[in-house]
């Protein structure tokens, strides 16, 4: 009977780890949507390998990027207001003219990022990494009235 039982479990095994899990399926899907079409407005994102990519104009308002690794993309024009982007990656990313208004950078590495007119307006960037960044003519609100 032993044998019946460890067969059954290593089949089971098996199949347990070729089903995809719905949740990197739907993170999959969308990740090609935004690269075919730029335009991911709430999408889930999370922990998602944009490394490189070139997502100029891209529509990434309120999705979730969480963890997500944007090394060395080019985020010319994008609009990431409302994103979520704790603990992502953006390593050498190419921000110019970026919105990054009502943005969580929470534990974010923007370190080596060049942020050229860039709006941060509302952003949250407790514990965010900015060493060695390059920036001007940022557009950053921290606190108060206007």
């Amino acid at each position: 009977m032993k044998p019946i039982l460890m067969t059954a479990a290593a089949l089971l095994s098996t199949i347990s780890l070729a089903a995809p899990i719905p949740a990197q399926a739907e993170n999959s899907a969308s990740v090609q949507r935004l690269l075919e079409t730029r335009e991911c407005f709430g999408c889930n994102l999370t922990g998602a390998n944009l490394k490189g990519a070139h997502l100029i104009g891209a529509d990434l308002r309120n999705a979730n990027l969480k963890g997500a690794n944007l090394e060395n993309a080019n985020l010319e024009g994008a609009d990431l207001e409302g994103a979520n982007l704790e603990g992502a990656n953006l390593t050498a990313v190419f921000a110019s003219g970026t919105s990054f208004n009502n943005t969580n950078l929470t534990d974010a590495n923007l370190s080596d990022a060049q942020l050229y007119n860039a709006q941060a307006d509302g952003a949250v960037m407790v514990g965010a990494n900015v060493n060695g960044a390059d920036g001007f003519d940022i557009q950053l609100g921290i606190g108060g009235e206007e």
